[in-house]
């Protein structure tokens, strides 16, 4: 085999089921490798501004699984909603989540996501910021999907591409970002170490 056609894996450091869905929509069948990190005290340790905040949490992320995997490419993303100027990450309770969704209804926020792609010694970091604009949901909506558990998980407190998807009017920018990967990024990413999106297809 020629060595610049040997086997290259798609590594995932991340269980977000949503990061696997776009990238099994898009032919991979990515290696999951869930990181584990101490984000409160990477966020309170982080310089910069909230778009860099959430990018060195996806490089902690990548950083953390890489050394396993020298030989492919690693994939690290962490998403946070900014909303009147502060980052919201998840709300993890029903209750939390209800507050989240009063406070953010009829309002527009941008969901930040943090991408740290690497490989060969080589790094892609940057963050992609999409505006989202929710919808003014009724109480006993906001209730029903908080009680669903959908949200519960996820970064603002909702999904694009399920049960959440009644409750935002529209977004500026890259979907799949808002879902929790940017495909677009991540094939300049692939492209700039000199491998094709399509290598990865049908793995």
């Amino acid at each position: 085999m020629r060595p610049d056609l040997r086997p290259v894996r798609l590594v995932l450091a991340s269980q977000s089921p949503s990061r696997r869905m776009l990238l099994s929509n898009g032919g991979v069948s990515p290696v999951t490798h869930p990181a584990h990190i101490d984000e409160e005290a990477l966020l309170a340790s982080s310089d910069g501004g909230p778009g860099d905040k959430v990018a060195a949490l996806a490089r902690a992320k990548a950083e953390a699984v890489a050394p396993l995997y020298p030989d492919d490419v690693v994939v690290g993303c962490d998403s946070m909603l900014l909303l009147d100027d502060v980052l919201q990450g998840k709300p993890h309770t029903v209750d939390a989540t209800i507050q989240r969704w009063r406070a953010q209804r009829g309002k527009s926020a941008q969901l930040l996501t943090g991408h740290a792609v690497t490989y060969g010694g080589a790094w892609v970091v940057e963050t992609v910021a999409t505006t989202v604009h929710f919808g003014d949901v009724s109480d006993a909506d906001i209730e029903a999907y908080a009680r669903s558990g959908e949200p519960l998980e996820c970064a603002g407190a909702f999904t694009l591409e399920a049960l959440g998807s009644w409750f935002i009017d529209s977004i500026e920018g890259d979907p799949s970002s808002v879902i929790g990967l940017s495909m677009p990024l991540l094939r300049r990413a692939l492209y700039s170490f000199g491998l094709d999106a399509s290598r990865f297809w049908g793995e």
